[in-house]
């Protein structure tokens, strides 16, 4: 049965809007349970951190293992579960493995969490939104945000809290007191803030039609420039790519027309290099839209649209305060294409492989 138009994508722009009480939630139950301090205490230290996930998770893992080296000076990287499945020498020795999955049935991350378990007794840490799952069932640690998790297909609020729980995890290994705090303040800054993102967003989708959408950051805000991309993938059916900010000068600038949409997520560390991209793919004609802490004189005058998180906060601690936008992007554009976000093409909640033992005929979730 065809859904009204007015009702399309209702349970997903319900969920973004959500994001800043579902982190107020997320944090009071981690600091009611004291699970960081006790995870803190348990998992070893000197080894490196390898954050594992797929799709949106994955992008997730990519803004963790930045903010985990940032905040602990620790190795720490991002892996797609899928290179350990199909390449497991490529699992460094000695890790301490995060997997990350929202529904935590996820196929390849229950096949690496077994691997590591079963095969290596390398005790894994789960982070998801699901409760009685097969994840938590086999890893011997589990971070639980069942309050962050979705009846979306695509992942909103699963995505930021479980951000936020693991930079929290960062914060208490490297006793940055400091950047925890900040971190707890998020909920009430960015609930002042959702109007004028919805706003502005729906300024550039409303402006034009585009042929191309790019995003471009730099790292912590890499994750998140990824992320951005999937959810224009994922709810408008869109066409979109991400790149590191100064490496989309390397060749791929050469797809910047008036029909390319290029979001900036500037950092703070790299504003100069990363305002010259921006001047340039204005030049060239691209349209662009700035995601920043606080603009400058320079990328106000480049930016044709401009969202300011002006957050009081470390800076990797605005990512998932970042990644609204994108998922405000997605939705409105897939609404301007008469689709559901809440239902998109091809997708549905959980990725299950064909044979998976502890398969149904639920497939396809990160």
């Amino acid at each position: 049965m065809a859904v009204s138009s007015s009702r399309l994508g209702v349970q997903t722009i319900t969920e973004i809007l959500s994001e800043p009480q579902t982190w107020k939630q997320c944090f009071c139950a981690l600091d009611e349970s004291g699970e960081l301090f006790r995870l803190n205490k348990t998992l070893p230290s000197n080894v490196e951190w390898l954050f594992v996930g797929c799709g949106s998770s994955f992008y997730l893992a990519q803004s963790a293992a930045v903010t985990w080296s940032l905040l602990t000076d620790g190795a720490a990287r991002a892996i797609p579960a899928s290179e350990i499945m199909l390449f497991p020498s490529l699992l460094p020795a000695g890790c301490q493995p995060v997997l990350v999955s929202r529904s935590g049935h996820t196929s390849e991350v229950a096949e690496v969490a077994k691997y590591l378990e079963h095969e290596l007794d390398v005790r894994a840490l789960a982070v998801t939104c699901g409760i009685g799952t097969p994840i938590e069932k086999i890893c011997r640690h589990t971070i639980q945000l069942a309050a962050a998790d979705e009846k979306s297909t695509v992942m909103t609020r699963s995505f930021t809290s479980m951000l936020l729980a693991l930079q929290s995890l960062a914060a208490e290994r490297g006793e940055r007191t400091d950047f925890a705090a900040a971190l707890r303040t998020l909920p009430g800054a960015v609930e002042t803030q959702m109007a004028n993102m919805r706003s502005v967003v729906r300024s550039v989708v409303d402006s034009q039609t585009f042929a191309d959408y790019v995003f471009l950051g730099q790292g912590p805000f890499f994750g998140i420039a990824q992320e951005s991309m999937l959810k224009v993938k994922e709810m408008s059916c869109s066409y979109a790519q991400c790149f590191h900010t100064l490496e989309f000068r390397h060749g791929p600038k050469a797809i910047v027309s008036p029909e390319t949409l290029v979001t900036f997520f500037l950092s703070d560390s790299g504003l100069e290099a990363e305002a010259a991209v921006l001047e340039e793919m204005h030049e060239l004609g691209g349209r662009t839209l700035v995601i920043a802490n606080t603009a400058n004189a320079h990328v106000r005058k480049f930016a044709d649209y401009l969202i300011e998180l002006s957050l009081d906060v470390p800076e990797a601690a605005r990512a998932a305060a970042a990644v609204i936008p994108g998922q405000l992007l997605g939705f409105h554009t897939g609404i301007r294409k008469g689709l559901n976000p809440d239902e998109p093409r091809n997708l549905t909640r959980v990725v299950m492989l064909e044979g998976s033992e502890d398969g149904g005929s639920e497939r396809a979730t990160t």
